[in-house]
């Protein structure tokens, strides 16, 4: 639901009065009408006007500025404006030149810019209308013009706003825009239904399994409902859709723009794009300056759409032109990266998933490479495993981490510990084959791939019990000294980075019970497996018991009192690991 407002039946108005109060060196506001972009009679030969209902900024008022649009005429949310409103607009523009008026294919909207149209016409203003049809999936391609106008409109808006900024008269203003919009097509999803200001249901429903295929802007349902599937396949499923309907005049060059509908968050559009951006590759589709954000909204409906324009020569020089608008800013000279000259030729990165080189040790605490073992391959061995199993019992609780993170933190504990723990297995791989070494590069992979705190912290842990391995020669039967050994030096490496103590809630709770427990019971003569085990029953009830502390430490400490009552996700996720580990060695001949 719509969560800030005051009365909802004025809710465009005061969105509009926001809008010019924080604009204002872009745009003024025409009562009950629009808003205007401040110009000077006679400084272009056409005037640009957008329109449509309210609900979907920045579409149309956040297009008015230099490059771009004079005026937008805005009408209730989801409503078109009045005949009035776009007449007392256009009566406002600070000369007679001829207007475009542009505007999704709409009935309202139609009939009402249609009747302003005849009335200026009628006062002597030369008036002209295009509707952009850029949704496919609202008609097939041989109803193209009944199609609904989408985010594609903004591609429309900003050739054309282009072509009226250089001084284009109107005949020649109005080719582009059609242009423009014969060869823009768009196709979007939703996830969630719309909510209108008051209300207290959204206008549709989606299964949280689902998502609906071919939404319209107005909180119109999808066409079709399909199950959810992973960003990868969605990009292929929008892109596949776009190219079916490609024109066949050559090279392929694109504006493309990947719209969030108001409720979808840009880290979201960034991943989808990824694969976008591959799959128009793979298809020899050239990009042109894309643009990814929200520029359609549908007030907070969950979901996006991909648009594709496909450029010539002149809608390519008029997509990259300068604008500087509230809601897209062009600089001059914004075009495509030159071509690298022959000093450049070095391999260009396409993508963050490419093969990075493995991650520097620490020199300062490397051991003495004479002192280091010969590579133990068993060893070696036991320890990949031991990480393989920490992942699958971190991945199946990874649910349960982010609720229990999500008390006093950021919910994110259960996603970091399952990327940290697949990182650190991969590179395992690429490591030498003795147990320190590949430790201490698999904690710097966690380190690396998962960030935070967490991260940070195992990879901390890791590093210090492989480097105290790696610098002591094991012996017959000292496999279990030489690992308590190493524990202790990763706790205390630990609490010097840190600067934790047992009782401030982390995973130290969990962690010096377990070594000093692993220690006593080595110490005694209990095989590894047997003292590993008897550690992690410790570890886990000490994990249980950072219910009752408050946090004295990290992002959990100003939500303390919250905290009570709820285990620490750190020592929680700890002792997952510690217990998952139990079985391998107990199947692994150490000694």
């Amino acid at each position: 639901m719509t969560t800030i407002a005051n009365d909802p039946q004025d809710f465009a108005l005061d969105m509009v009065d926001g809008f010019t109060s924080a604009y204002a060196r872009y745009v003024r506001a025409v009562p009950d009408g629009g808003v205007l972009r401040h110009a000077r009679p006679g400084d272009r030969a056409t005037r640009l006007v957008l329109g449509g209902g309210s609900g979907h900024f920045p579409w149309t008022a956040g297009f008015v500025g230099h490059g771009m649009a004079d005026a937008a005429v805005l009408g209730n949310v989801f409503a078109s404006p009045s005949t009035e409103q776009i007449h007392r607009l256009v009566r406002a523009l600070p000369d007679g030149a001829p207007v475009l008026f542009c505007y999704g294919n709409y009935a309202g909207d139609v009939l009402n810019f249609t009747m302003a149209q005849d009335r200026l016409k009628a006062e002597g203003i030369d008036c002209r209308s295009v509707q952009v049809t850029d949704d496919i999936a609202s008609a097939d391609s041989a109803d193209a013009a009944i199609r609904r106008g989408i985010a594609g409109s903004v591609v429309v808006f900003k050739t054309t706003g282009a072509a009226a900024t250089r001084g284009d008269g109107i005949d020649d203003v109005e080719s582009i825009a059609r242009r423009t919009n014969d060869r823009t097509r768009s196709i979007g999803v939703a996830f969630s239904g719309c909510t209108l200001p008051g209300a207290a249901e959204p206008l549709f429903r989606v299964d949280a399994d689902a998502m609906a295929i071919g939404l319209g802007i107005h909180g119109e349902p999808g066409i079709r409902t399909v199950a959810r599937m992973p960003a990868e396949a969605l990009a292929r499923t929008l892109v596949d859709a776009l190219l079916a309907e490609a024109p066949g005049d050559g090279p392929a060059r694109a504006a493309v723009l990947l719209n969030g509908l108001g409720a979808t968050g840009q880290d979201e559009l960034f991943v989808l794009w990824s694969g976008i951006a591959r799959h128009l590759a793979r298809a020899g589709v050239e990009v042109v300056l894309p643009e990814v954000g929200e520029y359609v909204t549908s007030l907070n409906m969950a979901g996006c759409s991909l648009s594709l324009t496909w450029l010539d020569d002149t809608l390519e020089e008029l997509w990259a032109a300068p604008a500087d608008t509230p809601a897209l800013r062009r600089a001059p000279g914004d075009a495509r990266p030159p071509a690298p000259g022959p000093r450049a030729a070095a391999p260009a990165v396409t993508s963050v998933r490419e093969e990075a080189p493995a991650p520097a040790l620490d020199p300062a605490s490397d051991p003495d490479p004479a002192a280091a073992p010969a590579p133990d391959a068993p060893g070696a061995e036991v320890a990949r495993r031991v990480l393989a199993a920490m992942l699958s019992a971190v991945s199946a609780a990874e649910e349960e981490l982010g609720r229990l993170d999500a008390v006093a933190g950021d919910g994110d504990h259960g996603i970091g510990m399952t990327r940290g723990l697949r990182a650190a297995l991969d590179a395992t791989g690429r490591h030498a084959a003795d147990p320190g070494s590949l430790l201490r590069a698999a904690g710097a992979a966690w380190s690396d791939k998962s960030g935070g705190t967490s991260g940070a912290l195992w990879g901390v842990l890791l590093d210090a019990v492989g480097a105290h391995l790696a610098g002591d020669a094991a012996g017959p039967g000292r496999t279990a000294r030489r690992l308590s050994g190493a524990l202790d030096h990763g706790v205390a490496r630990l609490q010097a980075v840190g600067h934790a103590a047992v009782g401030d809630k982390t995973m130290l709770d969990a962690l010096v019970p377990f070594a000093e427990t692993f220690r006593a019971q080595v110490q005694d003569g209990a095989t590894l497996a047997a003292a590993w085990t008897a550690a992690a029953r410790v570890a886990t009830r000490a994990a249980e018991r950072t219910a009752e502390l408050r946090p004295r430490l990290g992002r959990a400490r100003p939500l303390a009192e919250r905290s009570l009552g709820s285990p620490d996700p750190g020592a929680t996720s700890l002792a997952l690991c510690l217990a998952a580990a139990g079985p391998v060695f107990a199947e692994a001949p150490c000694g």
